[in-house]
């Protein structure tokens, strides 16, 4: 083979080998001979082969699920509690540079904060304020994190799995409370009829023949009911013209 054309060749796959390509969402930290020279930005970039070597870095907001943990409760009630981690890596560098494996590192920061916040509320605090949690864990992380170059976005409580008796006791609890309310609006509704009750039979005793319409108006819902037999009350104007008949006929 002619040697210029071997060496073009050589000289081609050479260059070629050098290319990279870095997308907008990611970072290259460029090492030569194993020593940090610069950061690359995204576009087309050239290293020289065998001697430069580069590690990508996504810069985009990173999701990492915290395994469940096993949680004793202030009130010494065992649950189980996983999460959410959502954290962005703002200096490269840092990243890569000063913890190994940040991915690792942040989740077992986050695991142990878990554990440590949740271990000193009781249980019905850390099923009503989730979010409280969530924030008292991402305070311990960031606090760790910000020499790293990694900014914690958020940290989420995703679910808390309890014991089958306690998933029951807390069952009846609610029950029970439904029920307690249950019966307070019931007392409520009883003692508001009675008030109205009372306001309408002080409007009926004021008029006789409020009492009359009255009498007409049940005797009329018990009619439509289609019952075989209805039992007429006399008027009660009716008493009184019959007793002073039978005092005369005494008399006499």
């Amino acid at each position: 083979m002619n040697p210029p054309l071997l060496f073009s060749i050589i000289l081609t796959l050479f260059l070629l080998s050098g290319i990279r390509i870095i997308f907008e969402y990611k970072r290259a930290l460029k090492f030569r001979f194993g020593k940090y020279i610069k950061t690359l930005k995204p576009g087309f970039r050239w290293i020289i082969p065998f001697v430069e070597t580069i590690q990508i870095v996504d810069i985009r907001v990173i999701t990492i699920n915290v395994v469940s943990q096993e949680v004793m409760t202030e009130d010494n009630v065992p649950c189980s509690i996983d999460g959410v981690v959502f954290f962005k890596i703002n200096s490269p560098e840092k990243a890569v540079l000063e913890v190994e494996e940040y991915k690792f590192a942040i989740t077992q920061l986050a695991q142990a904060a878990l554990r440590d916040v949740c271990g000193k509320v009781e249980l019905d605090t850390i099923l009503s304020k989730r979010e409280e949690m969530g924030k008292n864990i991402k305070s311990i992380v960031e606090q760790e994190t910000s020499d790293w170059g990694i900014v914690i976005m958020d940290v989420k409580i995703k679910d808390i799995q309890l014991p089958e008796n306690m998933r029951r006791m807390m069952a009846n609890q609610a029950e029970a409370e439904r029920s307690r309310r249950a019966r307070i609006i019931l007392a409520l509704a009883e003692e508001q009829a009675a008030g109205k009750l009372l306001e309408a039979g002080k409007l009926i005793d004021k008029s006789p023949s409020a009492i009359k319409l009255r009498l007409y108006q049940t005797l009329a819902n018990i009619a439509s009911e289609k019952n075989s037999t209805i039992l007429f009350p006399f008027p009660e104007e009716v008493l009184p013209r019959h007793s002073k008949k039978t005092k005369k006929k005494v008399k006499n």
